[in-house]
């Protein structure tokens, strides 16, 4: 398999982002045997977070992890609550990334960051990652997928230093009452089938057992991939949360494509070729690791496709607005006509339960 995300974007001594030489002295009172002078580069394929490989004249590498530039709400980019999040995870059978340490002194690199040791694999984001995979390489990555959420959620919160991370409770009343203010507050048009969908997903909210960590953006092109397709790590735990585990669970399922889908509505269609397991087959096995009952799986997809409607809808008003510089009617009507399709996809769900 080749690894598209491990390979920096581009190469510079110091990238927007970093302070080289203060990182340096940082890091030289924490690593053992560090040989500057250190470069750094930006990964490709990340999310609002910045990410960078920082690598020593010796070869060893690490990974630095800090807020995006002119980032004024420090609470939206918490680089110590992800820091704390993976070092508690760090005791368990779940596969996250060795942390360093983390630096909340802004003098030192202008916002908090903090760094891991290096993981080196696989992200497969699209049908060029996954068609450089054997079809047996696919299938286990489909199911250590699958175990490995099974693990996230088999962690007790309490254990791990990690019960006081949210509420326990309502998790899906907050999340629905959270992502429809925003959608709200960035919609640029009427859209009743959004309101159509968040009323039928307020009226038949499933009871919520006890709170499980929750990733919050758990798919397959958020996991590092060892050389047979098992999992070596998780990675982007900035919306990880307590809550209901099953939203995690549809979420993936939206994210995921199957044979024949053209992958318009998933995220990662890089799974619609032959060896990935099916959605059911991912259910299946998650409820035999779990011992959960699946049977509302339908209400967590619906609740996925409309809060991924509502993120979209955003990114769209962005770009009408003309916040997203200067582009014309066709760059953007896109993200416009995606979000009807995903509220349609969120309808089609709810219509089954």
């Amino acid at each position: 398999m080749n690894a598209p995300d491990q390979t920096p974007a581009s190469s510079t001594a110091e990238p927007a982002g970093v302070n080289a030489q203060a990182v340096t002295d940082w890091l030289t009172d924490r690593v053992d045997r560090l040989d500057p002078p250190l470069s750094f580069a930006p990964i490709a394929g990340g999310h609002s977070n910045l990410t960078f490989t920082v690598s020593d004249a010796a070869g060893r590498r690490w990974v630095l992890r800090r807020p995006p530039l002119g980032q004024v709400l420090a609470t939206a980019h918490d680089m110590g609550r992800e820091h704390r999040i993976i070092s508690a995870l760090a005791s368990t059978d779940v596969p996250v990334a060795p942390v360093v340490g983390l630096c909340s002194d802004e003098t030192v690199n202008g916002a908090p960051f903090y760094v891991m040791e290096f993981v080196d694999g696989t992200v497969v984001r699209d049908l060029n990652d996954a068609t450089a995979m054997s079809v047996d390489q696919r299938d286990a990555a489909g199911r250590s997928l699958i175990d490995v959420l099974a693990r996230i959620h088999a962690v007790d919160p309490e254990d791990v230093g990690l019960g006081d991370l949210a509420r326990h409770d309502g998790y899906i009343e907050r999340q629905l009452k959270r992502w429809n203010r925003q959608f709200e507050a960035s919609r640029t048009r009427d859209l009743p089938i959004m309101e159509q969908v968040h009323a039928d997903l307020c009226a038949a909210i499933p009871e919520q057992g006890p709170a499980t960590i929750v990733h919050g953006d758990y798919r397959l092109d958020n996991c590092m991939l060892g050389p047979d397709g098992s999992i070596l790590a998780v990675l982007d735990w900035e919306l990880c949360t307590l809550g209901d585990p099953l939203a995690d669970l549809g979420l993936l399922l939206v994210y995921w494509a199957e044979p024949g889908e053209d992958g318009s509505l998933a995220v990662t269609p890089a799974t619609g070729i032959e060896g990935f397991p099916t959605r059911a087959q991912l259910v299946e096995r998650y409820g035999a690791a779990t011992g959960r009952d699946t049977s509302a799986i339908d209400f967590y997809v619906a609740f996925g496709y409309w809060k991924l409607a509502c993120i979209i809808e955003g990114v769209f008003s962005r770009y009408a607005g003309g916040s997203m510089g200067d582009r014309n009617a066709q760059e953007y009507s896109g993200f416009g006509d995606t979000v009807v399709m995903l509220a349609e996809a969120a309808r089609a769900a709810t219509n089954r339960l």
